[in-house]
């Protein structure tokens, strides 16, 4: 907030900062820049402008118009009517939470229970208030885990099927720890490959690793004898995981994980163009103290009725100060409380049938897709709901084609990797009906034959 200082003040503050002048305290900043010429357009009415906003949003193509085969990291899940209802309760509609959050026993019941639901979930002990994607969450791991050796195993060890802008977002996180190795093997996407040959890497150095299940290619591969080995070699093992695979899946902390992360999208959110989005992180008690942002604690009041607290807020705005691990400082509320909502109305039985919808129907397109001539999906292990296919044109142009027929395709993985140049991950969920499915094969089929 710009708040206007008299002339006194201004002369004051000058002194107490040791500069002479206003212009000598900018005389950094090259005079084109300071007030540079705005070349903003007329003013515009508010009906004109709404509908030149409305014009912008009607270019859009949403997963309403297309069916989309979409994934990498975002979903398209059906979300109960009941949750976007209960959001927009004026007591619950806020992205933020209270300053003062013992007054808002409401809010700290409802970010109690998700962290009850997270932690159920990921088979972990505790589940802090959220972070805000999966990417951010995946990062705090590896501070996590820096922060519980005190620096003294300064290897980070990632597979290379890990969601991309996961390892992107992890490394610009902790580029400022100078002592810091982060190692990413197969960074070729070594496919087939597995989990199982990270442990060879694992030594005295290391602090953490952090695989995806299913990976970033859709593949469920069991981690129980990686974490075994990880656990020898004195290191954390974090996963990052898919909260609707969870529903048919073991759970990693049933496999030995220390460290649960992931994107809680699918539970509630919708796609909305990237965000805002909500990252999961949960753990083992054992870790708490160097759990990231807040953890709301049930507790009782002077009158022996239930309440809940903050329980631990190590930011660096409160006690921790500059000894805070994060400075995540906060947690996504309605987010979380979209996630809360949906896990709560779908329960155990509903989110089973969820996940086994995806799961059955993925295999269903796999199929018909790997009989179509010039593809073929290259996935020779177990997967979820993602696979591999390849394609016999660039999946740029296999995508362009696609979307002529309404249809979103699947992730162009040379994107991120050259030796996987043409091929594309595709996704299906419980939206996509097995009239979409053989569309698709149809549409696929009759591009191959151009």
């Amino acid at each position: 907030m710009f708040t206007p200082h008299t002339p006194a003040e201004t002369e004051e503050m000058l002194k107490s900062i040791g500069v002479k002048s206003i212009e000598a305290l900018f005389k950094d900043v090259p005079s084109k820049y300071r007030f540079p010429k705005l070349e903003l357009p007329t003013g515009i009415t508010e009906m004109e402008a709404l509908e030149e906003l409305n014009d912008y949003a009607k270019s859009n193509e949403t997963v309403k118009e297309l069916v989309s085969f979409l994934g990498a990291g975002a979903y398209h899940h059906y979300i109960p009517a009941a949750v976007d209802s209960l959001l927009r309760r004026g007591e619950f509609y806020t992205a933020y939470t209270p300053y003062q959050p013992e007054i808002s026993q409401g809010t700290l019941q409802a970010i109690f229970e998700f962290q009850t639901l997270i932690a159920n979930l990921t088979g972990m002990e505790v589940s802090n208030a959220s972070h805000y994607d999966g990417a951010t969450a995946t990062a705090e791991a590896g501070v996590m885990a820096y922060h519980h050796y005190r620096g003294k195993r300064p290897k980070i060890i990632l597979s290379s099927a890990l969601n991309p802008q996961y390892r992107e977002v992890l490394c610009s996180y902790l580029c400022g720890y100078e002592s810091i190795s982060i190692e990413t093997l197969g960074v070729d996407f070594n496919l087939p490959g597995s989990p199982g040959e990270l442990a060879a890497n694992v030594d005295a150095e290391t602090a953490l690793v952090v695989v995806q299940y299913p990976d970033f290619f859709g593949r469920i591969f069991d981690l129980s004898e990686l974490a075994k080995k990880v656990h020898e070699a004195g290191a954390l093992l974090a996963v990052a995981t898919n909260p609707i695979a969870l529903g048919l899946l073991k759970s990693p902390g049933e496999m030995g994980a220390d460290i649960v992360v992931g994107e809680g999208q699918p539970l509630g959110i919708p796609l909305s163009f990237g965000g805002p989005y909500l990252g999961f992180f949960a753990t083992r008690k054992e870790l708490v103290r160097k759990l990231s942002g807040r953890l709301v604690g049930e507790t009782t009041d002077a009158n022996g009725k239930r309440g809940y607290v903050l329980t631990l807020t190590a930011r660096e705005q409160h006690i921790r100060r500059d000894k805070a691990t994060s400075n995540i400082c906060t947690n996504q509320g309605l987010m979380a409380l979209a996630a809360t909502i949906y896990l709560s109305l779908v329960g155990k039985t509903g989110l089973r049938q969820v996940s086994n919808l995806c799961y059955q129907k993925a295999h269903y397109a796999a199929n018909v897709i790997n009989q179509i001539q010039g593809f073929s999906v290259i996935n020779d292990t177990p997967f979820f709901h993602e696979f591999v296919v390849k394609c016999p044109r660039p999946v740029e142009e296999v995508n362009a084609y696609l979307l002529e027929h309404d249809i979103l395709g699947g992730y162009d993985l040379g994107k991120d990797c050259a030796g996987l140049k043409d091929h594309m991950l595709l996704c299906v969920t419980e939206m996509n009906s097995k009239d979409d499915i053989d569309y698709l094969a149809g549409v696929l089929k009759e591009m191959s034959h151009d």
